[in-house]
């Protein structure tokens, strides 16, 4: 299996559509790497599917690396993408660039995500320059789901339609290699996906996206605390590890296990140091 690139992940737009995934660790990373999925996402989701928090905005540029450099242990071929996390690119432009350089060179990505449209395409045009690949991120953004009134479908009126196509456009325009759509109507989705040279990648904004990604703990059905509309859940793991679990407890209590096959045998007579 070939390496993945971002220029392999720009050639696809229009030819093949693009998977990608979340991964926060190497043993997962791993799994994901050999289905052939595409992108793996470190995302800051993290923060609250696996850390415990109850939004992404706490997640460090410390946790972040930490994750990012495992699943690049875990993952030879799919493309590493870190997310940017709330203040580590607000700042300044000379900032982002500084924390860019340390993702790639501490975690091993092949690139960064941030959240933003023509608000943060200094701060995109400084990372490419500084030969950090940019993927963009419109329509819900969850750093700032705050200012947008809550995790609420995005670009429903014409207005804001017109503000996330100019927002696409500029951030082709600085540089990105590929933008996230989330939560956005399936044909607003189309005309940004058709409009800009680079691929789309739709979270919650239909079918017309170059690629779609999903957080894949919600995919397995592991971060069963909500499940967002957008989610296909292609198994149900959480219950089947209560159940897993709750059976290594009873049997433990019930001194069921371990049994003779999960133990060990000597030849060797132990007997006479019972009393030593």
């Amino acid at each position: 299996m070939k390496k993945k690139t971002v220029r392999d992940i720009a050639q696809m737009k229009g030819r093949e559509k693009i998977a990608m995934l979340t991964a926060y660790d190497a043993a997962m990373a791993g799994l994901l790497d050999e289905c052939g999925i595409d992108i793996l996402l470190v995302g800051d989701s993290l923060g609250m599917v696996v850390l415990g928090y109850e939004s992404t905005v706490p997640v460090t540029m410390e946790e972040m690396l930490h994750h990012v450099a495992a699943v690049r242990r875990g993952s030879p071929n799919a493309l590493v993408i870190a997310d940017m996390p709330f203040g580590s690119c607000q700042v300044s432009p000379e900032q982002a660039v500084a924390n860019g350089i340390r993702f790639m060179k501490e975690g091993g990505c092949d690139g960064v995500k941030v959240e933003g449209g023509g608000d943060v395409c200094a701060t995109v045009q400084a990372l490419v320059r500084a030969g950090v690949p940019v993927m963009g991120h419109l329509g819900v953004t969850p750093q700032t789901a705050g200012l947008l009134g809550g995790y609420r479908v995005q670009g429903r009126s014409r207005e804001a339609a017109r503000r996330l196509l100019a927002d696409a456009d500029l951030l082709a325009r600085a540089g990105v290699f590929s933008i996230v759509l989330e939560c956005i109507p399936e044909e607003l989705a189309r005309l940004i996906t058709e409009r800009v040279p680079v691929p789309t990648l739709g979270i919650g904004a239909g079918i017309h996206c170059d690629g779609q990604v999903l957080v894949t703990n919600d995919l397995l059905g592991l971060f069963d605390r909500f499940t967002p509309h957008f989610v296909k859940k292609y198994l149900q793991l959480a219950p089947m590890i209560r159940e897993a679990v709750s059976g290594f407890r009873d049997d433990v209590r019930q001194g069921a296990f371990p049994g003779p096959e999960h133990s060990f045998s000597s030849d060797t007579d132990f007997s006479d140091l019972a009393g030593t």
